[in-house]
């Protein structure tokens, strides 16, 4: 299920954002980035259009999608009205 990120307070919002890039197995490259900047960068790539918030109901927690896997799923959930 798409999260309406825009809806969110900004508090809510970073705070979401750092749940999700400070999770284990997320990869920034070879120069780490703070905190701060994990969650900068998620905020532009959510702003630009680049990724889209989605909640898991099976996992119960959200994720950041890059645009090509949102509308994967976008497409996967119209053609299986139950997903």
């Amino acid at each position: 299920m798409k999260i309406p990120w825009k809806e969110l307070s900004s508090q809510t919002l970073d705070s979401l954002l750092e749940e999700i890039v400070t999770r284990d197995g997320t990869d920034y490259g070879v120069q780490e980035k703070t905190t701060e900047q994990k969650v900068t960068l998620a905020r532009n790539q959510l702003k630009s259009g680049l990724a889209t918030l989605y909640w898991n109901t099976e996992l119960e927690s959200a994720t950041l999608l890059n645009k090509t896997d949102a509308e994967r799923l976008e497409l996967v959930s119209k053609s299986d009205p139950g997903k």
